[in-house]
């Protein structure tokens, strides 16, 4: 290893080390926590900067080996959001690693196409759909994973080399999980198909339901059975965008190794947005709900609104702990249905915040309207979806600032 390389790797780590044993990250764990728990003592805050471009630029990275580059792209991300945003993030002073493991596709390929735009940017692309007719859902093959042990454990034993007397590295355990059903449905047969055969082809939507479902399940039996899993109710972001912090998990008779019932899970439908509540409540949320059965705390919804199918979604999948409020969901009304009874997760609206120019007055009131209609509830607001700021740095945290403005003038 470059022994400049490895210079810069550590003393990142230093720093990252230094932000973790900082006082307000345990604060931070413990205001977390209680969220999570249905105990919250005011609104939490946090604003999702990986999907901001050149939030690091490539320019200013300056390892020559490529996972010491890795490295440093990601430590300097999150030292940059700490010292920069002024939010909830919260950053633990150790160094958690997964498992390899892999698995092959469906048995059919869906290549994806990216488009570049005038500025070099590739957030936009398409996809081919390889399931068009009822007839193609015989190419879908059932899937076995495995897992690397060997590559795994040498590459934990690479970054505890590099940075273990600084922070504890751990192989800690494959702890990010997400079910999206529906956006697999869409990759396999597009758009089109999907919302026209529920009504012309309804069984080919039930047979790819429920081999996705099964698929899923089995997956995760063999991370389970393998001993692959890693508890996920720490710093890792659970669902669509804040920290797993709760004392509900792992539940009773965990010795040490978790099991799915101990985790998290991000189960979301955002492709069926579209679909009527009794539409999805027969073809989809079934599939959903079977899935969610494995774990132990469900975080539920990303972008589609939730509002008009809640009743059937919280039927079925009692244990959703968090539901994402999006900019489309009806939020005065979910907020009475929620009440004290799960995490009201809202997701400000992204475009009053990107491109050139944010609408100041529109974040403000938008802040104000979410507090409002969560004024009964256990709140998150993680703004989530901003792509472009321009450079502008700063206004993120003029972001986080108004809205711990508007939080006190309620508390």
């Amino acid at each position: 290893m470059d022994s400049n390389d490895r210079f810069v790797v550590r003393d990142l780590a230093k720093r990252w080390v230094e932000l973790a044993n900082l006082p307000v990250m345990e604060e931070r764990k413990r205001l977390w926590t209680l969220e999570k728990d249905l105990r919250a003592e005011r609104p939490m805050v946090l604003f999702e900067t990986w999907t901001l471009e050149r939030y690091v630029d490539t320019s200013e990275l300056v390892c020559q080996d490529a996972a010491c580059r890795g490295l440093e792209r990601h430590m300097r991300h999150v030292i940059r959001h700490v010292e920069e945003v002024g939010d909830d993030i919260v950053v633990e002073p150790v160094w958690k690693m997964g498992w390899h493991v892999s698995g092959p596709d469906y048995g059919v390929t869906i290549p994806r196409t990216h488009a570049t735009d005038h500025v070099g940017g590739t957030t936009g692309y398409s996809y081919e759909h390889p399931i068009q007719t009822p007839a193609d859902v015989d190419r879908l093959k059932p899937r076995s994973w495995t897992v690397d042990r060997e590559g795994s454990r040498a590459a934990h034993e690479r970054i505890a080399d590099l940075i273990g007397d600084i922070m504890p590295v751990t192989l800690h355990g494959i702890r990010g999980f997400h079910s999206p059903l529906t956006q697999d449905l869409f990759k396999l047969v597009g758009n089109a198909n999907l919302m026209v055969w529920v009504f012309d082809e309804p069984e080919a939507i039930h047979r790819i339901m429920s081999y996705l479902r099964d698929d899923r399940v089995a997956y995760h039996e063999f991370l389970e059975l393998e001993g692959l899993l890693g508890l996920n109710n720490d710093s890792t972001l659970v669902g669509s965008g804040s920290p797993g912090f709760t004392t509900v998990l792992p539940q009773s008779g965990y010795n040490g190794t978790a099991r799915l019932r101990d985790l998290w899970i991000w189960a979301e439908s955002q492709e069926t947005a579209g679909i009527s509540p009794a539409m999805f409540d027969e073809f989809f949320l079934p599939y959903i709900a079977d899935v969610a059965a494995q774990f132990g705390l469900i975080y539920y919804g990303c972008c589609e609104p939730v509002s008009d199918r809640w009743d059937m979604i919280i039927r079925a999948i009692p244990h959703v702990r968090a539901v994402s409020i999006s900019p489309w969901c009806d939020m005065e009304l979910i907020g009475q249905k929620l009440g004290k009874t799960c995490v009201f997760a809202r997701k400000p609206k992204p475009w009053l915040i990107s491109g050139y120019t944010p609408d100041w007055d529109g974040l403000r009131k938008d802040i104000q309207e979410t507090l409002s209609a969560s004024r009964d509830c256990n709140t998150e607001l993680v703004f989530r979806d901003v792509y472009r700021i321009e450079g502008d740095r700063p206004r993120l945290a003029r972001w986080a600032a108004m809205v711990r403005e508007e939080i006190d003038r309620r508390l």
